[in-house]
């Protein structure tokens, strides 16, 4: 792909909000006017707008009808970063797109034993550990967690005492902090730069390159403002297809990991996308599963039970089941 195709690519969910300067629109117009591709995206999250926009003038009203697209229309600009930082930039905008709605109404169970409120808290508490990894100042006072304490009990007591912290405050300055740290985080040269991002850290168990745990923060971010949408009645669309495929390669390479080489073989797929063959390489496939790419974050998100994830599979039941399971066992959020 050419540089311009790419920098275009980064600018469509913008465009369709119509939230480009009048700089990109010069970009933008012609590049989706010559290229196919682009055009059909444009056009797929353009839609995307138009449902969440509601019914047409004269239709009865609801608290639903363009809530969000207007809150999005009306936001500031999304942070320009690296492609690799994009999808947790738009999911932070996406969330502070949705705070208007929250007033009065931060108490409304979400996931877990959490509100709103404590939602909000839980995303401040599991960004700081990749905002600390890159100089950003915790908001919140440390916690007292016993040196070799495992990271998923690490992870856990953290959020616990962030979250107690932040019942003490009110809800908007929980929001304040939060969005004052994914600001600071997205002006990180890291979020910017794909060779400064290139550098491997330890997060979450995992020794990943920073730019692989940027995704990591746009897919919890994404994930827990559908949980809060959901709680609320409010549409919250999914990211754009480029960043979803972003967040399901990633996806797709640690469940690898985790079902390692000696699992049975599955050939993966993800609707209109590539395929994978999951497990051993040194026998013949024995299924072949298919997954919508939502539905399979939601799966590895905690979303999804894998008994009803919505799939397509042939071939050997017990191997499906088996990769499945260990994507569902992948969920921290």
């Amino acid at each position: 792909m050419t540089d311009e195709h790419e920098a275009v690519r980064d600018l469509l969910a913008a465009w369709a909000f119509g939230a480009l300067d009048p700089a990109e629109e010069v970009t933008v117009r012609p590049h989706l006017a010559a290229c196919g591709s682009c055009a059909a995206e444009a056009a797929r999250l353009r839609e995307t707008v138009r449902l969440l926009d509601g019914p047409p003038p004269g239709a009865p009203a609801g608290r639903n009808n363009g809530v969000l697209s207007l809150a999005l229309r009306t936001r500031p600009a999304v942070p320009r970063v690296a492609a690799h930082a994009a999808p947790y930039a738009v999911a932070v905008a996406g969330l502070k797109a949705l705070v208007p709605e929250l007033e009065g109404r931060w108490a409304t169970p979400v996931v877990h034993d959490w509100d709103v409120h404590a939602t909000v808290a839980h995303l401040l508490a599991a960004d700081e550990h990749l905002a600390a990894r890159l100089g950003v100042a915790a908001r919140v006072p440390p916690s007292r967690i016993a040196e070799g304490t495992g990271w998923e009990d690490a992870w856990d007591r953290r959020s616990a005492d962030v979250i107690a912290h932040e019942q003490g405050r009110t809800p908007e300055e929980t929001v304040a902090d939060w969005s004052a740290q994914a600001d600071e985080l997205l002006a990180t040269p890291e979020a910017g730069d794909t060779e400064l991002a290139a550098r491997a850290v330890t997060l979450m168990g995992l020794r990943l390159p920073v730019a692989d745990h940027f995704l990591v923060r746009g897919f919890e971010a994404w994930i827990h403002t559908d949980d809060i949408g959901r709680a609320l009645g409010l549409a919250v669309p999914p990211p754009p297809r480029e960043h979803l495929d972003q967040l399901v390669r990633l996806a797709v390479r640690i469940l690898g990991l985790a079902l390692g080489p000696s699992a049975p073989p599955v050939l993966f797929s993800v609707t209109g996308g590539t395929e994978w063959v999951l497990g051993s390489g040194d026998e013949p496939v024995r299924a072949e599963l298919a997954l919508d790419p939502v539905d399979f974050c939601l799966l590895v998100g905690g979303r999804h039970a894998p008994e009803t994830v919505p799939r397509g599979e042939t071939g050997d039941a017990a191997a499906v089941r088996n990769v499945l399971e260990r994507a569902a066992s992948l969920a921290w959020l």
